[in-house]
């Protein structure tokens, strides 16, 4: 365990830069209109920088990276932890967060204002969920799922139009009753332990009211779910994907969801001791896997089928982690690297290919292959990874969930996430014989996609496909994650050991 505020190297960046240069970069944009663009770029690049080297650092040592607020120490001052498990998903959204910026760099070239909103807020909700994620204290989650879920509404409703404010409320009213769900969570587990640090309420946990600890489990699952996008309390996501600007349904699936499942995750397996909990998590993840893919299969607007397609591979990731098993966790965190890589290049191509169909129907798009031969590949790579085919980085997230679910002797379960996989292949493939067999419905004028954001989707294809072939790449990150996020006594002891 290493307690730390490095000047240049501390997880205390992830939050504070951020909020610094969101609300710098009016200024800023006074001073040089193009910093708007500039600023967040190099904030960015830092911040993922400075993620692998931490993550190099806990996972050579083993040591996590606790950071002290103000140098109170825990359960009465705040702290960040950055250990395997935290380090690793702080991590996937801080590259995933760089590569948004570059694709967003000149998207759809946006003037100034727009421009200036749309940095500012992808500064915060990056801000908010890695704040979910690297924090030790109940409530400074709860701050930052707010930071993000308010930055998330604004940027569903950046177009202004009917439908994406209708979106942006419908995302603003479920959010809502998540927040008062969490806060009542909170206010029970505090009137009862008198502390809000995590590891100090999952040490002290038994001390609780059984009846009040079961209320305040169910509150805080349910609002936590409802970020997560679990069934049925992801009515808002659908909309929200769809309304948004292209880059943010990355945004949602690769941050804003990895926010809300972590907290579900750690809800699970550190604060609360209910052994019920992991059967809890495996039922909400067959709704969530069985209801979302169901429904993809009869969408005919592309990121509206992207979007519970997203909702999908969360179930997938529920179901993994409910195992409780270190196979199935190992599973689940490469399900959830799996998802936000290339979910992100999903909507990376899609976004494009929706943005040149007049009314954003897959049967818009087609023939659209031979005016978009690369973004067609991006979006084609992005179908292979997803559905499971080698030699892409889902292969292996699909090999490890199954060889999990055998382990359990699931024949059953197998068998559900096999005819699952066969739905996704309908539908995705549906879109693919449109984009490269259908013919062209009349004269075209394509508009290609830039340079950076062509850059930022052939990164991504390059990053699948090299732990397709080469999955050591971030096996052992996986494997360190799964036994940190497991082992409850070793995260209490370090948080206490500072």
């Amino acid at each position: 365990m290493v307690a730390t505020n490095h000047i240049l190297v501390t997880p205390i960046y992830f939050i504070a830069l951020p909020l610094f240069f969101a609300f710098l970069l009016p200024l800023l944009g006074k001073i040089y209109k193009s910093f708007i663009r500039i600023v967040p770029g190099l904030m960015f690049a830092y911040l993922a920088w400075m993620a692998v080297v931490l993550l190099l650092y806990v996972y050579k040592t083993g040591n996590p990276v606790i950071v002290k607020i103000a140098g109170w120490a825990p359960p009465i001052g705040i702290d960040l932890v950055f250990d395997q498990f935290t380090g690793f998903i702080a991590t996937v959204i801080a590259i995933l967060g760089f590569l948004v910026w570059m694709y967003s760099y000149l998207f759809k070239k946006v003037e100034f204002d727009n421009a200036l909103k749309y940095f500012l807020l992808l500064m915060l909700i990056y801000a908010g969920s890695i704040g979910v994620v690297i924090t030790g204290d109940l409530f400074n989650q709860f701050v930052f799922l707010e930071i993000t879920g308010i930055s998330a509404y604004a940027l569903t409703a950046f177009y202004r139009g009917r439908d994406g404010a209708e979106a942006a409320f419908k995302y603003l009213l479920i959010g809502s009753f998540a927040s008062t769900f969490v806060l009542l969570g909170i206010l029970l587990i505090y009137t009862q332990l008198g502390t809000l640090n995590m590891a100090d309420i999952a040490r002290n946990i038994d001390k609780m009211d059984p009846t009040i600890k079961v209320i305040a489990f169910i509150l805080l699952f349910t609002g936590f779910g409802i970020e997560a996008e679990m069934f049925p309390l992801n009515g808002w996501a659908p909309d929200a994907y769809s309304q948004s600007p292209g880059p943010i349904g990355a945004v949602f699936a690769s941050m804003t969801s990895k926010a809300g499942l972590y907290a579900l995750i750690r809800l699970s397996f550190t604060i609360f001791d209910f052994s019920s909990a992991n059967e809890l998590l495996f039922i909400m993840g067959i709704l969530t896997l069985v209801f979302a893919e169901g429904i993809a299969l009869r969408q005919e607007k592309i990121k509206r089928m992207l979007a519970y397609s997203s909702i999908g591979q969360i179930g997938l990731i529920m179901i993994a982690f409910s195992f409780n098993t270190y196979l199935g966790v190992f599973a689940g965190i490469f399900l959830m690297l799996n998802h936000a890589l290339v979910k992100s290049l999903l909507f990376f191509s899609a976004s494009f290919l929706a943005y040149n169909s007049p009314h954003k129907y897959i049967k818009d798009i087609q023939g659209f292959a031979r005016y978009m031969p690369v973004t067609a590949l991006m979006f084609g790579i992005g179908v292979f990874a997803i559905i499971g085919f080698p030699p892409f980085s889902g292969f292996w997230s699909k090999f490890y969930l199954l060889s999990a679910m055998a382990e359990k002797n699931f024949v059953i379960l197998i068998i559900l996430v096999l005819s699952v996989s066969l739905i996704e292949l309908v539908y995705y493939f549906r879109v693919l014989h449109k984009l490269y067999f259908a013919e062209p419905t009349g004269e075209y004028q394509p508009h290609t996609p830039r340079w950076n954001a062509m850059l930022a989707m052939v990164l991504l294809a390059l990053i699948i496909i090299a732990i397709g072939v080469y999955p050591d790449l971030v096996t052992g990150f996986i494997g360190k994650a799964a036994h940190a996020i497991m082992d409850k006594t070793t995260y209490i002891n370090s948080v206490f050991s500072i």
